[in-house]
């Protein structure tokens, strides 16, 4: 059989002592499997599942480390059922045609229930996932997708139709330090710490730290020992995944809702995450139009100028600049009066007919032109008092004060909309 197949047998016996530990602490039956309460205690979901003694197909959607491929392989064993495992990276149509052809064979020769396991599932492209649909329909197999991203966005509809999608959570501290205590018991909570809600990853750090006190023939482990021997793993954060795009609206959220502490913290997340300060900054550009606008217009100059020093800069003392203006942008007066009114002009134009120019605004170099009456009697707003044409129109036929920019009272804003409410007076008394 193809070596990308990868199978269990029919009971979990406990792997060699060379083996890694992450292997040599995987649970053997679903009461071991730390972290997803919600999914295996006593009248959940997969307990259920497991108990009914009938397997279902399933999309375990969850980050890394907490336990996927694990659930996977014991639901094998509880159904005695034979378990194929493939990797989305590694496969494409010849392993999956071998895997369904192995799977005939179980049950019409062997009377054996097939487990189908795709790692990364979400990384087989619309077609290859199709493959898979009427051997579902059919019972051939049971299959079961891991994936890191968000099914909704990256599976066939016909697949989730097939399947339950069971959400699997970051391992919190207390499932963390549970798993710890399976393993070691020196340096907790720094290691807890490191493994930032991946279980797998814990696992890595405590045979990581074995293997250097073992080369050191230190016999204590303190945290000044352990900050001095692991390096500490990125935090969880995938750049283009939904953990990026997630900390994104998080941080357009806090800079909108005017919360600095929470803007910054988002913000720094990001670049802790590895998140490109240059798409940050774009990003703060936006917030300014978007969701302070004309309120206070240095919101602009702010973030613009900020993008500017970093690019001289760069990191980390351009990071600076950036985080000066999350924080002023986060206590700005605030308006998205100009992005509604941008929206609605935008819808309008979009399915109105096209009009013309009204003739007395219309450009007259020639005399042509003018004689065909185009600018005529036009007023020149500053030769008018305050400079303003009171009563002037400039939009096509058919379109009457609509009023689509509504400034609010907040900021420099107030002061317009107290403006532009003293011109649609002075319009009105005009036109009488």
């Amino acid at each position: 059989m193809n070596d990308l197949f990868e199978t269990v047998p029919d009971k979990l016996a406990a792997p060699p002592d060379n083996a890694p530990l992450a292997e040599r602490l995987r649970p053997r039956v679903l009461a071991e499997v730390i972290g997803q309460d919600h999914l295996t205690a006593e009248g959940m979901p997969l307990r259920i599942a497991f108990d009914s003694g009938i397997p279902h197909s399933m999309i375990l959607w969850g980050p890394p480390g907490v336990g996927k491929t694990t659930i996977a392989r014991l639901m094998a064993t509880a159904f005695e059922a034979d378990f194929i495992a493939l990797s989305a990276v590694l496969s494409g149509v010849k392993e999956i045609r071998e895997a369904i052809e192995r799977a005939a064979v179980n049950r019409d020769n062997l009377k054996r229930r097939t487990i189908l396991f795709v790692d990364e599932v979400h990384r087989f492209n619309k077609s290859q996932q199709d493959a898979f649909l009427p051997h579902v329909e059919s019972g051939l197999v049971t299959f079961i997708g891991a994936t890191t991203e968000n099914p909704s966005f990256e599976l066939n509809n016909a697949l989730l139709s097939r399947a339950t999608v069971y959400v699997l959570k970051p391992l919190d501290d207390a499932a963390l330090a549970q798993m710890f205590e399976r393993a070691a018991t020196d340096a907790k909570a720094q290691m807890v710490a490191m493994s930032d809600g991946d279980g797998r990853r814990l696992l890595n750090l405590i045979e990581q730290l074995a293997t250097a006190v073992a080369s050191k023939k230190i016999d204590k482990v303190d945290t000044k020992f352990v900050e001095t021997v692991l390096t500490r793993a990125a935090r969880r954060f995938d750049k283009g995944g939904d953990n990026f795009y997630d900390q994104i609206s998080a941080l357009h959220k806090s800079v909108r809702g005017s919360d600095p502490d929470a803007s910054l913290y988002w913000f720094c997340r990001m670049l802790d995450g590895g998140a490109d300060p240059r798409y940050l900054a774009r990003r703060l550009i936006r917030m300014a139009t978007e969701d302070i606008g004309l309120a206070d217009p240095r919101a602009l100059d702010m973030t613009v100028a900020a993008a500017n020093v970093y690019e001289r800069l760069g990191s980390p003392e351009g990071e600076l600049a950036l985080a000066e203006a999350v924080v002023y942008l986060a206590v700005a007066a605030k308006s998205n009066a100009v992005y509604q009114a941008y929206n609605e002009v935008r819808a309008h134009i979009a399915q109105d007919e096209s009009r013309p120019v009204p003739m007395h605004i219309r450009n007259a170099p020639t005399k042509l032109m003018k004689n065909l009456g185009m600018g005529k009697n036009y007023r020149y707003a500053h030769d008018e008092e305050g400079a303003y044409a009171a009563g002037e129109t400039y939009l096509p036929d058919g379109i009457d004060d609509p009023q689509w920019y509504r400034p609010t009272d907040r900021g420099l804003e107030a002061k317009i909309r107290e403006k532009l409410a003293r011109m649609r007076e002075l319009d009105s008394k005009y036109r009488k």
